[in-house]
C-alpha cells in the first residue's frame, strides 16, 4: 500500500496512517528508515489492535533531506537509525521529537528555545560494545536491525579511529582461533585523546579464569595503545553486577575533559561522546557557585568534580560499587562522597542539607514520583535534570513543575549522532 510519512517519532520510526474508516482516523503505522513528507510503497508485517508496523519497499517521493548513508552496514545493523538524512536535519528531528514529548506527556509548550549542542557526526564514540561468536566461525559485530541475530561488522564509522583499529586487530585474533569460546562480548573504551584503550571482555557461567588470564595478557599485546584488559563473568542473577575474574595490565584509564581529570575503571559508566563531555559538564557547572551543591547519580564524578571548584561543599551520591570507588578517587577534599541509591539518600540522609544547586542524571527509567517529591522537598533554588529519554524526562519534568519549578533553559546535547537517542539538560529554578 502507499503511505505518507507524517513525522518521525522517538525510536527512529516514521509515523504514517492507514486510511480512515467508520471508527475514525486510520490506525498508526510505524516504519523505519523513512523521513517526514515521504510517500512510500510499504508492506505491513505486524498488526496490533492500536497500531501496525511496516517496511518501506520503495520510496515513491523522497524527502529533500534524504542522502546516501555512509556505512555499508546501515539498514542491516541495529545501531544507527538516521544515516539516510543530513546531520543538520537529524538535529531538527530530535528537537521536534523532544518538543512533541513535552507537549504530549507533560502538557508543556516550551517557552524557551532549545539550545542545540552539535557533535562531529562521525567517529565520535569513545566506547563501543560488540557481540562475539566463536563457532562455527568467528564473528564480531552488533545485532541485526530488529533482531538478536549477530551481524558481523569489521568497521564502525561512529566509533573512534582507535576503536576501529582495535576491532580490526580483534578480528585478526578471532580468525586465528585465539578468542576463547566463553567470551560473548567485548567493549573498547578509548580516552579523550583516542590514544589509550581499555578493553573489557564479558563471558557466561562455567568458564575457567586461568586460561582467561593468559588470554587477557595476549590480548593486551594486540595494540600498543591497550592499557589493560579486564574479563568479567556475568552475575549470578540478572540484578547482580558482573564479577571480575581476570585482568592484564591496568584496570582503568584516565579521561581528561578540559580541566577535569577522571579515573574510569572497567565496569564504570562514562559518557560515550568524546567530543561533548567537556561541553556537557560546562552546561551544568559554568556560572554557578555557592555553599552546597548536591550531585545525585554521580557516577565517577563527572559533574561533582567540576562543581567543587565553585561550591564550598559538594555532596556526591552513587550506588554502584565500581563507580563509587572511582568517585572517591576523583573527588577533591570538599566533595563528600556517599554510597547509596538516590532514593535511599533522599529518604534518610538529607536532614539539614540545604543545597543551592542539585544535579540529577538518572538512568533511562528516570527519577520516578518518589524521587521527584523528595527533590522538591529539598527546596533547592536551581535544579539540573539530565536525561537520555524524552518520555521519562517529560514525566519527571511534569512532576517538578507541579511542585513550583519553572524551566529556565533547555539544552539538547547530541551525544549520539546517526541514532534516535538524544540527551537533554533542563535547568529548573524556583
Amino acid at each position: 500500500m502507499q503511505l505518507t510519512i507524517e513525522k518521525l517519532v522517538y525510536g527512529g520510526d516514521g509515523l504514517a496512517r492507514l486510511p480512515a474508516d467508520e471508527h475514525g482516523r486510520g490506525k498508526a503505522v510505524f516504519l523505519p528508515f523513512v523521513l517526514a513528507g515521504e510517500k512510500v510503497d510499504a508492506s505491513l508485517f505486524e498488526q496490533k489492535r492500536g497500531f501496525a508496523r511496516g517496511q518501506a519497499q520503495t520510496i515513491l517521493q523522497s524527502s529533500p533531506h534524504r542522502i546516501e548513508p555512509q556505512c555499508v552496514y546501515f539498514l542491516r545493523c541495529g545501531g544507527c537509525h538516521y544515516q539516510h538524512t543530513s546531520y543538520e536535519h537529524q538535529l531538527e528531528i530530535k528537537a521536534d521529537i523532544l518538543k512533541e514529548n513535552l507537549r504530549r506527556i507533560a502538557k508543556l509548550e516550551l517557552q524557551t528555545e532549545v539550545k542545540m549542542h552539535a557533535s562531529p557526526p562521525w567517529n565520535y564514540r569513545n566506547r563501543s560494545r560488540l557481540k562475539i561468536r566463536t563457532a562455527p566461525e568467528f564473528a564480531l559485530g552488533y545485532y541485526r536491525f530488529g533482531s538478536h541475530d549477530l551481524l558481523p561488522v569489521e568497521q564502525c564509522p561512529v566509533s573512534s579511529p582507535l576503536i576501529n583499529r582495535a576491532m580490526a586487530t580483534f578480528w585478526e585474533m578471532g580468525r586465528r582461533s585465539a578468542v576463547p569460546d566463553g567470551i560473548r562480548e567485548v567493549e573498547f573504551f578509548a580516552d579523550a585523546e583516542d590514544k589509550q584503550l581499555l578493553m573489557e571482555a564479558y563471558c557466561g557461567h562455567g568458564v575457567s579464569s586461568t586460561p582467561l588470564r593468559e588470554w587477557a595478557e595476549a590480548a593486551r599485546q594486540l595494540l600498543p595503545e591497550v592499557a589493560g584488559v579486564v574479563v568479567f563473568k556475568e552475575g549470578s542473577s540478572p540484578e547482580a553486577p558482573p564479577k571480575q575474574i581476570a585482568r592484564a595490565g591496568a584496570g582503568e584509564i584516565t579521561y581528561q575533559a578540559g580541566a577535569n581529570s577522571y579515573r574510569v575503571s572497567a565496569g564504570s559508566f562514562f559518557q560515550v561522546n568524546r567530543h561533548l563531555v567537556e561541553e556537557l559538564i560546562g552546561v551544568v557547572s559554568q556560572g554557578h557557585s555557592g555553599k552546597t551543591a548536591l550531585d545525585l547519580y554521580a557516577g565517577v564524578g563527572l559533574f561533582s568534580t567540576a562543581l567543587a571548584r565553585s561550591f564550598a561543599q559538594v555532596i556526591a551520591v552513587e550506588a554502584s560499587q565500581t563507580g563509587h570507588a572511582d568517585l572517591v578517587h576523583n573527588s577533591p577534599s570538599n566533595v563528600k562522597v556517599v554510597r547509596a541509591t538516590t532514593g535511599d539518600y533522599l529518604r534518610s540522609a538529607t536532614a539539614g542539607v540545604q543545597p543551592e544547586l542539585v544535579v540529577v542524571d538518572p538512568p533511562r527509567s528516570g527519577l520516578g514520583e518518589s524521587v521527584v517529591r523528595s527533590l522538591a522537598g529539598l527546596g533547592a533554588h536551581r535544579l539540573f535534570c539530565i536525561s537520555c529519554d524524552p518520555a521519562t524526562a517529560s514525566r519527571d519534568l511534569a512532576g517538578l513543575l507541579r511542585h513550583g519549578y519553572q524551566i529556565a533553559q533547555a539544552h539538547l546535547v547530541d551525544l549520539f549522532p546517526q541514532t534516535y537517542h538524544l540527551e537533554t539538560v533542563f535547568e529548573l529554578v524556583r
